[in-house]
Parts: C-alpha cells; sequence; structure tokens
C-alpha cells in the first residue's frame, strides 16, 4: 500500500498537469507566467511522487531492478526531470502535453506489473551505474527531441496550409522550435557517444551475445544522429528531412534497449 499511494498520486499530478496544458495550448494565447510557473509545479510534485515510487523499487542490495516497465518508468521519470528543467529556461513545456501521459502510464504499468530484473556483474558497482545511468539520460533527451519533432511538424503542417489556429498561435515561433530541437539532439547525441564509450571501457565485451544486438542498434542510431548533425551543418537540413532523421535514429535506439528487454523478459520470460 505504501508503494501504491506515492504511484496513484503521482498519476493524478501528471494527468493534471497535462490537462493544464492541454487547455492553455487550445486557447491559444499566452499566459502569465504565474500561470505557466504553477503548471510547472504541478508537474515537479508529480516528478516527486513518481521518484518515491520508483526509488525503493529499482534499489535492491543485490544491484538495480531494471525489469522491463521499472526502465521504462525510470526513463519516463528522467525525461519529465529534463523537461522540467528546461522549461525554467526555454519554452518547451507544451512537450509535457505528451510527456506526462506517458509517465502516468509508465507508473500504472508498475504498479500493475512488479518485475524482479536486477542487473548485476563483474565490474565494479559505479562503472556499471555509470553506463546505465548515462545510457537512460540519452534516451530521455532524444527522446524530448522527437517529441518536439512532432510538435514541429504539426506547427510546420498548420503553417503551410494556412491554418494558424490556436494552438499554433500559442507556440513558439517555427524557427524557435526548430533550434530547440537540434539543442536537445546535440545534448543527447553527446550524452550517447559517452554512453558507447562507457559501455566499451566498463563492460567486458559489448559484442557479446546477449549484447550484440543492443550494441549494434545503439551504433545505429548514433550513425543516425551524427549523419543528421552533419548534414544541418553542412547543408542546413531542417524541417521535414530533419523531422525524419530524428524519429528514424530514435527507433533504433528504443529497439536496441527496450526491443530486447521487451522480447527476453515479457516473450521469452528470461
Amino acid at each position: 500500500m505504501h508503494t501504491i499511494i506515492p504511484g496513484l498520486l503521482a498519476i493524478l499530478l501528471y494527468l493534471l498537469a497535462s490537462s493544464l496544458l492541454a487547455v492553455r495550448l487550445s486557447q491559444g494565447r499566452v499566459e502569465p507566467d504565474s500561470r505557466r510557473f504553477a503548471i510547472l509545479l504541478v508537474g515537479l510534485a508529480a516528478l516527486l511522487a513518481h521518484g518515491a515510487l520508483l526509488y525503493p523499487s529499482i534499489m535492491n542490495p543485490a544491484g538495480l531492478n531494471l525489469g522491463f516497465f521499472n526502465a521504462a518508468s525510470l526513463v519516463a521519470l528522467l525525461t519529465v526531470a529534463l523537461l522540467l528543467l528546461a522549461a525554467f529556461q526555454e519554452p518547451v513545456e507544451n512537450l509535457g502535453i505528451a510527456v506526462f501521459p506517458v509517465a502516468a502510464i509508465s507508473i500504472a504499468l508498475v504498479l500493475l506489473y512488479p518485475a524482479h530484473h536486477l542487473i548485476t556483474g563483474t565490474t565494479t558497482g559505479w562503472q556499471l551505474d555509470a553506463h546505465i545511468l548515462i545510457s537512460l539520460l540519452a534516451y530521455s533527451i532524444l527522446g524530448l527531441a522527437v517529441v518536439q519533432a512532432l510538435l514541429l511538424a504539426i506547427q510546420e503542417y498548420h503553417l503551410h496550409n494556412r491554418q494558424p489556429g490556436g494552438i499554433i498561435r500559442s507556440l513558439p515561433p517555427l524557427q524557435t522550435m526548430e533550434s530547440l530541437m537540434f539543442q536537445m539532439i546535440g545534448v543527447g547525441f553527446a550524452l550517447l557517444t559517452l554512453a558507447l564509450v562507457t559501455g566499451i571501457l566498463f563492460l567486458q565485451d559489448i559484442f557479446a551475445q546477449h549484447l550484440v544486438h543492443k550494441t549494434v542498434l545503439s551504433i545505429l542510431a548514433w550513425c543516425v544522429f551524427a549523419l543528421l548533425l552533419w548534414g544541418r551543418w553542412r547543408f542546413g537540413w531542417r524541417g521535414r528531412v530533419a523531422i525524419r532523421w530524428t524519429v528514424g535514429g530514435f527507433i533504433f535506439l528504443m529497439l536496441a534497449y527496450f526491443g530486447s528487454k521487451l522480447v527476453l523478459e515479457l516473450i521469452l520470460s528470461r
């Protein structure tokens, strides 16, 4: 019961914050800073309740309990944390309309399907923990970049079809939205690079049989984001081209980690 209460509280607060953002966006007007700050505080309260649920579930004396739903919920938590941190500096809080409900769903799945998949290894604890944390941070911020890319695609579609409705009027200019997306991709790419480097240094063999699919897919994702950033610098890639590459790279990245965990843990029960 003590784990259910913070979980249910987090779900309610996430849905409330998402609803408030959706109402604000649909009205098509810029809210006072005090209203915007209040919504962010609701999101922060949800984040704290989310953490109160996950910490005892993941932290185990024998190792990290990163079962499929625990890992997915941890990525959601980190994504929300990065979003809230960025929202106090940049106008990205509208991403919470999609991110907050996903976090709420991840909590519901943790409550409904508790799993035990301990991460242990022959490497020292801090090395493995550092690699896992960096990897999850890379997934989280690149996940935010994908949500930003999808919102950018919607904005671009309406503007090209000359339908600047209320939702579009409340968003930052297209150039600002695109710039924010590439900032997220740049930071996420740096973290993904560091994740691959720490994997090479700290894991015994990243091309071992149980890791080779993760490694290959992660390298493919790295290549996609590297080409995107190079294309942006060299040829000024933007718009639909940038959106497609962003989504494609993220698909590789999600398959690298969650695709294998889905098959091994939920389908093969290993």
